[in-house]
């Protein structure tokens, strides 16, 4: 499939999803003039295609690029990147025969000043093109830090600038929405101290740091005898700030260098505050719709301090199939399949691909890099659309290494890539403008924090998969930087002008972007603990907010006092608890009721101390509630949630300090039941 966009120099670049690239015109030819006399047609001929190209890509025999090439991509030698190349082939293969549909995707030029326009409007600050009197973006505004601030003040400032330019119309002023006094535009920041993990900083108090092992997702393909750097991350400042001193540009491309070996890859400890870790599927969707807006902001902020350019790409139009299964958008996909079953999360054909390999196929060697029969897939295929959803699919007659094209075939031919198309460029820009790990790390982070939820929810499974086939690689003979680089070329391949150029730039970028996603995917799917603080904070804002306007509002106030609360109880947030009259008197400071409908004693008042924490309260109902439990709640996992107040719904780690939770929301509700999957 082509893909075409035009930048502001008037280059035509043709993006390449989901198809591999083409060959490239002159490869050929250039690869006859740099075989020694020593080697004639007929020994080049004897080759495998796949080591050719790649032996025709290295640095010995490729005319230098045009552009400076990352010394990441110098670093790794041919023979290292041959996977690479077969699988490039092998899809190019699969293309050539008409087993695969092209889709198209658009891209649209950027008018000077639109790329800001539409950064406002994605990160929800649209109140500042429109001029709407919008609490959201007051609120949001009021939670940004310094460097937060800094990164919307600069897009603000290029838009306003560029529409002066143009004459089009005049920019309401900032100053006029949020009332600041300064001639120049200014964003009030939040302090850039450490904040306790999900909540507020409490006066005076220190967190208490807990070491979080993430060897569960490091012990894909380690060496155990060999040495590992090991390093700590934490949640509590956001990661813009954390950046003090900013490497110059040649010692950054000096140091830009990565070794394929899982031991080169440092081990990193996660410190938890008392407050614990939260998962991507702890929040609800209001509160990780602000997470998305504070993470684009803060990416942004954080690509600003490094001195590297955020690019995205803007796409016009997604084509793709309303109905069946390959070629389908996921949000179609999951709409279906969630009238068949409600409440799920990643598309039924992708979850049932990776039930057959891992049920049949994480000890076949050479899983995933040895294709299976071109003609077997096609045809399997064709009968997947006609009887999958009649479940008459004989899953049996389907061999490992077939299932495993099926499973690469349907991350391609997705419409738009699992990864965005919007984001890739920043994908392989942390890579080729980043040369620290830790740094590479932490704008991943943002970037899957950043993607739609059916796309992140597939991806997770996707890699948990991965995972499982690195752990086997004493069977299947598929370490770490085998799988990644099987994987790249399905997920981030993309063509321009100049193919052999940018593949060559682009293959071991996006195969060590696969490495770290698969290596570090706990870390990467653990919410950041400064963005659930700053959601806390516009949560609160909004609230104010509100309170201010109804105390004006003589209206709303008459209206109110003449309806009773049995008429008429103020709206609660979704999820929360009514409890009845005689539980709803006044709570002693620190003491919180706990409601369990799903166990047979539905309430209880726990009083906190400082060493309570959730795992406690689980287990005080599951002793008192053993015997008359609901037969509902036996073989669900239950947890404690966090409900209302400044946050939506939390799911709560059942290590978190519940006396430190309590306190940073004191209108919360505490509810136990079955935690989402």
């Amino acid at each position: 499939m082509t893909m075409e966009m035009k930048d502001s120099g008037s280059v035509v670049l043709t993006a390449y999803h989901p198809h591999s690239p083409a060959r490239i015109p002159g490869m050929e030819q250039s690869f006859v003039q740099d075989i020694p006399p020593s080697h004639s047609p007929a020994s080049r001929k004897s080759l495998p295609r796949c080591r050719r190209i790649n032996r025709m890509l290295s640095s010995e025999s490729a005319p230098p690029p045009a552009f400076s090439r990352s010394n990441s991509q110098a670093s790794m030698d041919s023979t290292s990147m041959e996977d690479f190349w077969c699988e490039v082939e092998s899809i190019k293969e699969s293309s050539e025969d008409g087993s695969e549909e092209a889709m198209l995707l658009e891209f649209k030029p950027a008018d000077e000043g639109e790329l800001e326009a539409e950064w406002l409007q994605d990160v929800g600050l649209s109140t500042l093109i429109s001029g709407a009197e919008e609490e959201d973006g007051q609120a949001l505004l009021s939670t940004l830090t310094r460097t937060q601030a800094a990164a919307v003040q600069k897009r603000y400032n290029t838009y306003t600038q560029t529409l002066r330019k143009k004459n089009k119309h005049t920019v309401r002023d900032v100053r006029d929405i949020f009332g600041t006094g300064d001639s120049t535009p200014t964003f009030e920041t939040v302090p850039v101290s450490p904040v306790s993990s999900n909540g507020i900083q409490l006066p005076g108090q220190k967190p208490v740091w807990k070491s979080v092992s993430s060897n569960s997702c490091l012990d894909c393909g380690i060496d155990k005898g060999s040495p590992s750097i090991t390093e700590e991350l934490s949640y509590e400042v956001s990661f813009s700030e954390s950046i003090t001193v900013l490497p110059k540009t040649q010692e950054r491309l000096k140091n830009q260098r990565f070794k394929k070996e899982d031991s080169a890859l440092p081990k990193f400890i996660v410190r938890k505050s008392r407050f614990g870790l939260t998962e991507v599927g702890d929040l609800s969707p209001e509160d990780m719709k602000k997470i998305r807006y504070l993470s684009l902001i803060e990416l942004t902020a954080f690509y600003d301090a490094l001195g590297v350019e955020l690019k995205r790409n803007r796409v016009e139009r997604v084509r793709g199939r309303e109905n069946g299964l390959f070629g389908v958008p996921l949000t179609i996909l999951l709409e279906n399949d969630q009238k068949k079953v409600p409440g799920i999360k990643v598309p039924l054909i992708f979850q049932k691909l990776l039930l057959k390999l891992e049920e049949t196929g994480l000890e076949t060697e050479g899983i995933l890099r040895v294709p299976g029969s071109a003609s077997r897939v096609k045809n399997l295929h064709q009968e997947l659309e006609a009887k999958f959803y009649e479940d008459t699919f004989d899953w049996d007659q389907v061999r490992n290494n077939d299932a495993a094209g099926l499973l690469k075939m349907f991350i391609r031919e997705l419409p738009s890539p699992l990864f965005t198309v919007e984001y890739l460029p920043a994908f392989i820009t942390l890579v080729e403008k980043i040369s620290k790990i830790k740094l590479q790390l932490q704008a991943l982070h943002l970037l899957i924090m950043l993607m739609p939820e059916a796309n992140r929810d597939t991806a997770k499974a996707f890699l948990q998969f991965l995972k499982k086939v690195v752990a086997n690689e004493g069977k299947n003979k598929m370490n770490l930087w085998n799988v990644s680089m099987i994987v790249a070329p399905n997920l981030f391949i993309y063509k321009g002008k100049r193919a052999n150029q940018q593949e060559m730039q682009a293959a071991a970028t996006t195969a060590h972007i696969v490495r770290l996603l698969i290596r570090y995917q706990d870390i990467l799917w653990t919410v950041p603990s400064f963005l659930i603080s700053q959601v806390r904070k516009m949560n609160e804002a909004a609230m104010n907010n509100s309170k201010r306007q109804l105390m004006f509002d003589k209206g709303v106030r008459k209206l109110l006092r003449r309806k009773t609360m049995e008429r008429e109880r103020p709206e609660r947030p979704e999820g929360a608890v009514t409890f009845p009259p005689y539980l709803q008197s006044d709570i002693p400071e620190g003491v919180i009721r706990v409601y369990a409908p799903l166990h047979s004693k539905v309430s209880m008042a726990i009083q906190l101390n400082s060493q309570t924490k959730a795992k406690d309260i689980l287990a005080r109902f599951h002793c008192e509630n053993s015997r008359g439990s609901s037969q509902n709640m036996r073989g669900q996992i239950q947890s404690l949630h966090e409900i209302g107040g400044n946050i939506g719904q939390h799911c709560l780690d059942p290590d978190a300090f519940m006396l430190d939770v309590y306190r940073a929301n004191p209108q919360a509700e505490w509810v136990i039941k079955p935690k989402a999957s």
